[in-house]
């Protein structure tokens, strides 16, 4: 369920319910107050959405939390790759699996709507997988990827969690990972850091993929970074290739690097 765009049944239902209430109301009520009833309505109904909202968010905050805990427990590192559809989360990920198959343990849960589709192509490069079908949801949240760490039981090293693919909501929603990496692609434009800033202010790597389309596209890599640091100048800017392995190693430095880092795992 998603309390800030509406994406979930029961938030669906909530404002629903509200809307009828208020027909009954109007109906019921003299025509000269309609206009100042409606007003107070509007009112009441931005406070109890808002306050919806904020519970929602408190009860994911504590979910995260508590999968914090645990993955401290297991001594793994879990990094939140989020990104827009087709950006190529999933590409990178069978690419860092091929690269890092017995240097230490790998786990990935997939996010998507629906279908099994990633998760059948990280259990085809060698990983654990578990596929999180969100349906109208846009994003993950605290509570399934806590269903999902019980499914994956993973053990020291690594474990990705490939987001929904969403610029919006997937930002504001702890999953009690260590590190968020947002990903994208030059085939998206310069100016997405711009019109996301939550997304990438969130982030503490930004992987800018497909840069082997360089030369068929108009993009400036000076420019997006630019803009990234614009809204995150503490941001590390790495571009890349999952293609054609370009700048990956800079990749899999920074996934060895926090593997080992207490910073990471605390």
């Amino acid at each position: 369920m998603c309390a800030t765009c509406g994406c979930g049944e029961d938030h669906q239902h909530f404002r629903e319910d509200d809307r009828e209430h208020r027909r009954h109301f109007v109906r019921a009520d003299d025509h000269h107050h309609h206009h100042e009833d409606d007003h107070h309505h509007h009112r009441a109904d931005r406070a109890r959405t808002i306050a919806f909202e904020e519970a929602v968010l408190a009860r994911n905050q504590h979910l995260a939390a508590h999968n914090r805990a645990e993955l401290r427990a297991r001594e793994v590192v879990a990094i939140n790759l989020m990104s827009s559809p087709g950006a190529g989360k999933t590409t990178l990920l069978e690419r860092t699996l091929a690269s890092l198959a017995g240097a230490l343990p790998l786990a990935v849960i997939e996010g998507d709507q629906e279908t099994q589709a990633d998760a059948d192509r990280i259990r085809a490069a060698g990983g654990r997988a578990v596929q999180i079908n969100t349906g109208t949801g846009c994003h993950l949240d605290a509570a399934m990827v806590g269903r999902a760490l019980e499914e994956l039981d993973p053990r020291g090293g690594i474990l990705f969690i490939e987001n929904v693919g969403n610029l919006v909501c997937p930002a504001l929603f702890d999953l009690g990972e260590a590190v968020r990496v947002v990903i994208a692609s030059v085939t998206e434009g310069e100016d997405k850091p711009l019109k996301y800033p939550h997304m990438f202010r969130a982030a503490e790597l930004v992987l800018l993929n497909k840069i082997d389309l360089l030369p068929y596209v108009e993009f400036s890599v000076d420019r997006f970074a630019a803009n990234a640091h614009q809204v995150n100048p503490r941001a590390r800017i790495l571009p890349l290739s999952a293609r054609s392995s370009e700048g990956v190693p800079a990749w899999l430095g920074f996934l060895r690097d926090h593997s080992s880092s207490d910073r990471a795992i605390g």
